[in-house]
């Protein structure tokens, strides 16, 4: 359920971007109306999700930590779900309308990822940490594998409007089984077994601390851990959601494809990804456990493969002009790469404090979000007056010097 968690979530933010070139001139279809939005105002309705996102990030952590995760993820994504059907009423009413919508969409998730790492803290035994946390990440990018294609079928059959009401639809089915099937933790929960109830409290009684409730926020703040985590969690995301962001219009704008097209070439990174992610989350496991390397070395060495190895193939891409199979190629390479990453910063919090996750993770994603942020309208603005031919060749490069900074 928290990978079904991470599907939906996605679900909620992509479904936006092929929707957007629907909703636009880009590609008019008959099923639903088309709204003359300029490029600055697209830019402002794809990033005013993460207004509304980033401001629950910490409040996320801490409300995880004293109420509990279950019902603080259950009713986030209720909440979003409410203002995703919402959506076609405030696109008839105006720019304005959408763009403070998808800043409440935000403020509903903002809570989810903050009370996920909460749970993780309390279900997951130290070396098997990565193994789940992949497992559940593999979400994040199926919800964008099948949201992309999906969407792009269902704008062009139905009309983009549909999109929202399937979108909310799932995000209740969602809720309902979260709700009957999920505990904050093994002891609380009615249908466990005894042998694995204390297998993962065994595991985890050295690592969760009984004062938990009194959160250290002077050394929190003062860890350089933690700020070591920002660095990375704000470099990888700024190349995640331009990337995310801007790659339908990529495809349509440089390499021309249909919207029907776009939704499927636009899902190959993505799909990528979640296979590395889920392998690398695999290896790393098996090197701490048999052959006991180090958890921080192994988390730096996947960092590292995770951000090096996208930056060289997405800059690259800039390089491809018109070439529509090598575009693909390496952006489906870049993403991949990106992938082993999901086994090195995305899991340290839990490494260094399981009893704060949630908080640290609040705080590292609350600066991981500023790129989700100015990305895209930096991007759109970088590539506004420039030859449609050099077009991409900016975005990539412009994406790609924060990466290359770690």
């Amino acid at each position: 359920l928290n990978a079904f968690f991470f599907c939906v979530s996605y679900l909620f933010y992509s479904h936006g971007l092929v929707e957007l070139l629907a909703l636009t001139s880009c590609w008019p279809l008959p099923q639903a109306a088309v709204y003359d939005w300029d490029s600055n105002t697209q830019g402002w309705i794809l990033s005013s999700f993460f207004y509304g996102y980033i401001i629950t990030q910490i409040p996320g952590g801490y409300l995880a930590g004293r109420l509990g995760p279950k019902w603080l993820m259950g009713f986030g994504i209720l909440g979003t779900v409410v203002f995703t059907l919402l959506t076609p009423v405030a696109a008839d009413l105006g720019a304005a309308y959408l763009i403070v919508l998808r800043a409440l969409e935000g403020v509903g998730e903002g809570v989810t990822f903050p009370a996920m790492y909460a749970m993780w803290a309390a279900w997951a035994p130290p070396l098997e940490r990565s193994r789940l946390l992949t497992i559940t990440y593999i979400g994040a990018q199926m919800g964008t594998v099948v949201c992309l294609p999906l969407s792009a079928e269902i704008c062009f059959y139905l009309g983009w409007p549909y999109v929202f009401y399937i979108s909310g639809a799932v995000g209740l089915l969602w809720f309902v089984l979260w709700s009957a099937l999920v505990f904050n933790s093994p002891d609380t929960h009615p249908r466990i077994s005894e042998q694995e109830r204390l297998y993962i409290t065994n595991s985890l009684k050295n690592e969760l601390s009984p004062t938990a409730k009194q959160i250290p926020w002077c050394s929190i703040v003062k860890s350089v851990p933690l700020w070591a985590i920002v660095v990375a969690h704000s470099s990888y995301n700024w190349t995640f959601y331009t990337l995310l962001t801007l790659l339908p219009t990529y495809m349509n704008v440089i390499l021309g494809f249909s919207i029907q097209k776009n939704g499927i070439l636009s899902a190959l990174p993505y799909m990528g990804c979640a296979v590395t992610a889920v392998l690398s989350g695999q290896v790393v496991d098996y090197l701490r456990e048999s052959c006991l390397y180090r958890t921080v070395v192994v988390r730096k060495c996947a960092t590292l493969m995770g951000m090096i190895g996208p930056a060289v193939f997405l800059v690259a891409t800039g390089y491809t002009g018109c070439n529509y199979i090598m575009a693909i190629a390496f952006l489906t390479i870049s993403s991949s790469l990106g992938g082993i990453s999901a086994s090195g910063f995305n899991i340290n919090h839990l490494d260094i404090a399981p009893s704060y996750a949630g908080i640290l993770l609040g705080i590292t994603n609350t600066f991981a979000t500023i790129p989700g942020m100015v990305g895209p309208v930096i991007a759109r603005d970088l590539t506004k007056n420039v030859r449609e031919r050099e077009r991409e060749r900016h975005t990539h490069t412009h994406t790609h010097t924060h990466t290359h900074t770690q």
